[in-house]
């Protein structure tokens, strides 16, 4: 299958939030919580993909012709390249009656394994979500990232346990998923960590642990503080708080405070490979992109991942060739116009 015919393929069976859109942009889903859409006056997701776009990179070919290498190192693996597919839950709810949560997740671990890279997999209400996600983790040398939601700290550690068996190669939480409305008003509470309380989660995780949901220069900083390994500079596709910056607008100055200390990953509106580039360029280690790989497992399982990761990889390569980078340890700011 080509992209665009599973792109054409994920129409006929996605919805009514979703459209599938030809650019995923937020545009026409704005407004729809639950949903895939953002929160408030809709345009979160649309900001964040926006300002990739506005993004400009420098083009240089004066350099030694040889073959660009996308292969990324992290967390003690190596991967086709720095892009992780990101962790989404509610699949019935938000896309369509297709795959349940676990249906998803299978495919998603398994698919993206295949192709070279990895899932960061979601968390959910109903227990036998983390259950299926440890299961198919396990079935694929732990190759994922399982993504625990800020529970209650008894719970916290029931689901650490579990993904554990798994042998996952780091284990995430999700602190932005607190705006979450199945978050809110819990009982134990659940929600919003402290530095204290995330240490404690990060002793409990025994792997490299990484915090998704950092916005600021003192959120990387307290995330270092509470012993994250790595962080993913995010605003929950603009699903939790309406009117936040972009995650291509905080980025830099996140890189500048906290890089070289812990792994920095950014999603947000990131869709080609010249995005991938991009965000490589402000300073990020990796990237995640969430939405368009439920497109891709809708209209193609796991073929639709592959026809996904095969776009990636040559957009990407081919910006790198352009900008005279032949490994993503070339990549600088330099090669993004007015930096």
């Amino acid at each position: 299958m080509t992209y665009q015919e599973v792109l054409a393929n994920a129409r006929t069976c996605m919805g009514p939030y979703c459209k599938s859109c030809p650019t995923c942009n937020g545009v026409a889903c704005k407004n729809t919580v639950p949903g895939p859409g953002a929160k408030g006056s809709g345009t979160g997701a649309m900001r964040n993909y926006q300002k990739w776009q506005e993004l400009c990179v420098n083009m240089d070919t004066i350099c030694e012709n040889k073959p660009v290498d996308t292969t990324a190192k992290l967390f003690g693996r190596e991967f086709t390249l720095p892009v992780f597919a990101g962790p989404v839950g509610a699949m019935q709810m938000h896309y369509g009656d297709k795959y349940t949560d676990l249906e998803y997740n299978d495919i998603l671990v398994s698919g993206c394994a295949a192709a070279g890279i990895a899932a960061f997999t979601g968390d959910g209400v109903n227990p036998a979500v983390i259950e299926a996600t440890a299961a198919a983790l396990k079935k694929n040398n732990g190759c994922g990232v399982p993504t625990v939601k800020p529970w209650n700290i008894d719970l916290i550690r029931e689901k650490m346990a579990l993904v554990k068996e798994s042998d996952p190669f780091a284990i995430a939480m999700d602190i932005d998923a607190a705006g979450l409305p199945f978050l809110k008003n819990m009982t134990p509470p659940a929600g919003s960590k402290t530095v204290a309380e995330l240490k404690e989660i990060a002793a409990i995780a025994e792997k490299p642990f990484i915090l998704k949901g950092i916005m600021t220069v003192n959120g990387a900083k307290k995330a270092l503080e509470a012993g994250a390994s790595g962080i993913v500079v995010s605003n929950h596709g603009g699903r939790v708080l309406d009117q936040c910056p972009a995650t291509a607008e905080v980025l830099p100055a996140i890189v500048d405070a906290v890089g070289g200390k812990m792994t920095i990953i950014v999603d947000g509106g990131i869709r080609t490979g010249m995005d991938v580039f991009k965000a490589l360029a402000l300073g990020a280690d990796a990237v995640i992109i969430a939405r368009p790989f439920v497109n891709m497992v809708y209209g193609g399982g796991a073929e639709g991942i592959q026809v996904y990761v095969d776009k990636l990889k040559a957009e990407l390569a081919d910006t790198m060739a352009m900008c005279g980078a032949h490994s993503l340890a070339d990549i600088n700011r330099s090669m993004i116009f007015g930096y």
